[in-house]
């Protein structure tokens, strides 16, 4: 064969996707223990929930948390967190991998769900409705008892990695005839449910997150709670906990609560002038 038309074939590592330090996550049900004992008989993960309710933070936190019982071929510690944000262009050669021209020959470019397949790490699929059913399709055989992945552009199909754990994630509030996850991808994963905590949880996110002290992040949380009880008002879905913390960290920097709270919460909520008006007064209650 000659050089122009050798093949060369790498896996690359992904060390990089290991998590470092532990992400802050304070657990509101028994989320974490749903995870762990679905890790270690390997079934699969499906997330719900709305925008910023915590689905991407929570899988920081379980990655680095089973990272501290996995050990690596290279002796160190960590289980690799191999994100990928889904949308309408998605396609299987996105996910699985690619051939790329190069001088030297073609080179074989593993995808991201390929290099968390061999080498062992969790691969998250953020919000999975988006990218198209077809290529969704794909992970099918890596959801069930045999836990392989066809590559059909190299004629190859791979065994999983012990370690390699499966996790979507999707907003059912966005959901519609069009974008919903097919019956046939759905009863692959548990589910587990997630929805803005209770202010008394959400307070002290708030104060880590935002830097601020007690008397702003309660006060924000009491915020959140309000707004959200507008849903079903104007408003399809109420403020996420990370717009609290956006406005906390306004705050912290010396804007004004009720223009931090204009900015990050009212104008980032809708663009309904009269749910506006009706969220700056809730605001004004509280930050007078």
């Amino acid at each position: 064969m000659t050089q122009q038309g050798k093949q060369l074939y790498q896996s690359q590592p992904v060390e990089e996707y290991i998590l470092e330090h532990e992400p802050f996550y304070l657990p509101v049900h028994d989320e974490v223990e749903i995870f762990e004992a679905a890790y270690a008989d390997k079934v699969p993960v499906l997330l719900k929930g709305p925008t910023g309710s915590g689905k991407t933070r929570f899988v920081e936190y379980m990655s680095y948390k089973m990272g501290q019982k996995v050990k690596r071929t290279n002796g160190r510690q960590g289980l690799p967190l191999i994100s990928v944000a889904c949308h309408e262009d998605l396609t299987a050669s996105d996910l699985v991998g690619r051939y790329l021209l190069e001088p030297e020959g073609t080179r074989w470019i593993d995808g991201p769900l390929t290099r968390a397949v061999k080498t062992g790490g969790i691969c998250y699929l953020d919000e999975v409705v988006e990218a198209r059913k077809d290529t969704t399709v794909l992970i099918h055989p890596l959801t069930d008892h045999r836990r392989l992945l066809h590559v059909e552009k190299l004629g190859e199909v791979i065994n999983a990695h012990p370690d390699f754990f499966m996790v979507v994630s999707y907003n059912p509030g966005y959901q519609s005839a069009l974008k919903d996850l097919k019956h046939s991808t759905r009863q692959r994963f548990v589910a587990i449910e997630f929805d803005f905590p209770p202010k008394e949880l959400e307070a002290p996110i708030i104060k880590h997150e935002a830097k601020v002290d007690n008397e702003v992040a309660e006060s924000l949380a009491l915020l959140g709670e309000k707004v959200r009880n507008l849903r079903g008002h104007g408003l399809q879905e109420g403020v996420s906990t990370r717009l609290l913390v956006y406005a906390g960290r306004l705050m912290a920097q010396g804007i004004k609560p009720r223009r931090a709270c204009q900015v990050a919460v009212v104008w980032g909520l809708t663009d309904d002038v009269d749910v506006q008006r009706s969220v700056h007064e809730v605001v004004t209650s509280i930050f007078p």
